[in-house]
């Protein structure tokens, strides 16, 4: 991590909110400002090689004093190194939005789209930005932590539900 750390530094410096050293898995922390090019680098440069986006997802940190409320997060792997390599970048509650990484790496569409309907978080230049598991005309945003343990009433607008499941 040493040497990823240090370049992403160097490159990065403006972007960048934290970077530890010592963590368990190697990962950085930065502003969503210049997402895609980073994860272009992180893809292309040799000696990065970060060739696989295993997964993208986000975290809530509402109420937590952190940079910014929401976090999409990044999980890479690089084949060559088999080493692996997460990014962290922050998104703020008043304009939850961060450009798609999809044309970087396909199988990013998929995982956006969950994140955008569990949490609200728009991701700009995505080429398919729809709701992938609440109805279309759903209120709400179920992951985040403001939302009620026990719903807004969503389980009597599915049709297959009956109260007396419960």
């Amino acid at each position: 991590m040493a040497v990823e750390s240090t370049r992403i530094k160097e490159r990065f410096a403006g972007e960048l909110l934290d970077a530890p050293a010592d963590a368990r898995q190697p990962h950085v922390s930065v502003k969503r400002g210049r997402i895609v090019e980073l994860m272009r680098y992180l893809r292309d440069d040799p000696d990065m090689a970060y060739d696989c986006l295993t997964d993208v997802t986000a975290v809530d940190y509402l109420n937590r004093g952190l940079w910014e409320r929401f976090a999409v997060v990044y999980n890479l792997y690089s084949f060559s190194r088999n080493e692996r390599f997460r990014v962290k970048a922050f998104v703020p509650e008043d304009d939850p939005a961060i450009e798609s990484v999809a044309a970087l790496w396909p199988a990013a569409s998929w995982a956006e789209r969950e994140a955008f309907d569990m949490y609200g978080i728009r991701f700009t230049g995505h080429p398919d930005l729809r709701r992938i598991l609440m109805p279309d005309d759903y209120p709400g945003h179920p992951l985040r932590k403001d939302y009620p343990l026990k719903g807004r009433g969503e389980r009597a607008r599915f049709p297959r539900y009956s109260p007396q499941e419960d």
